[in-house]
């Protein structure tokens, strides 16, 4: 059983940037009084409490949505932002939703939401989190999940692959997977998160993923310092494809939240 666990980076730099466009392809889809399906292949525990020992151990939150919420480089009415305060109405001011309460947040009734978490402890811990929700939690392997729902019901929506990367493997694979989870689910919207390490180990996986000229492709990427001495992350990256109309403006607005973030 992999041991990764998203406590210790909860909102770190690197979670603003995939949550701030995550959010607002969400709230653009819900525009349509359509419904939509949103797929997860690697969900963790969907809510964090920014004051508990493993956050506070690395300052990652500190140092990424504290700084951003306290200097309001978040704009008030930003998808995010909302998904944010509703999670602490809920649960604290200390509370940081992850990408499946985002989503749950924003989505509707109608929409159709599934979750896939291998770890046990976090698949519980989700399945509490998510309790409010007509939400389909799965404890099996992200990618497959993904590729047996492929294309789910409805047709139209989004899927996020965001895996921890312990699998070097992974960056091999995904644009392979990608390229089928594209053959079998045309209209979707796959977003895929990497880390952008001093290494270079996901260049040449955006390579291949460039080179299969996918319909609506946006890679968009943020650098930020290490946020410890001897830290290998330097940046965040998303690779999204089908992006929706103006998700290339939304980038640009993200990227223009670092660098005002960075000012400070």
């Amino acid at each position: 059983m992999l041991s990764y666990q998203h406590i210790y980076h909860a909102g770190n730099l690197a979670d603003v940037q995939k949550h701030a466009l995550l959010a607002w392809m969400l709230a653009y889809l819900t525009r349509k009084d359509k419904p939509l399906s949103y797929i997860e292949t690697h969900a963790g525990r969907g809510l964090y409490q920014l004051d508990a020992p493993e956050a506070v151990k690395t300052g990652e939150a500190e140092q990424g949505i504290t700084r951003i919420l306290a200097g309001q480089a978040l704009a008030a009415d930003h998808p995010l932002h909302h998904a944010i305060s509703e999670t602490r109405k809920q649960h604290g001011e200390a509370a940081y939703p992850g990408s499946p309460l985002i989503a749950a947040s924003l989505l509707r009734p109608a929409d159709s939401l599934h979750f896939a978490e291998l770890h046990p402890q976090e698949n519980a811990a989700l399945r509490a989190a998510l309790a409010p929700w007509r939400a389909n939690v799965h404890q099996q392997d992200g990618f497959e999940l993904a590729q047996s729902l492929a294309p789910p019901t409805p047709r139209r929506g989004l899927l996020l692959i965001d895996p921890s990367y312990e699998i070097k493997a992974d960056y091999a694979r995904i644009p392979g997977i990608i390229a089928k989870l594209h053959r079998k689910w045309n209209v979707g919207i796959i977003a895929l998160w990497y880390p952008i390490l001093k290494d270079g180990s996901h260049k040449t996986m955006l390579n291949a993923l460039e080179a299969q000229e996918l319909p609506g492709a946006l890679r968009h990427e943020v650098s930020f310092p290490p946020v410890r001495e001897g830290h290998r992350m330097v940046g965040s990256g998303m690779f999204v494809v089908n992006a929706p109309f103006g998700a290339e403006e939304e980038a640009a607005r993200i990227s223009a939240l670092f660098i005002a973030a960075a000012g400070r």
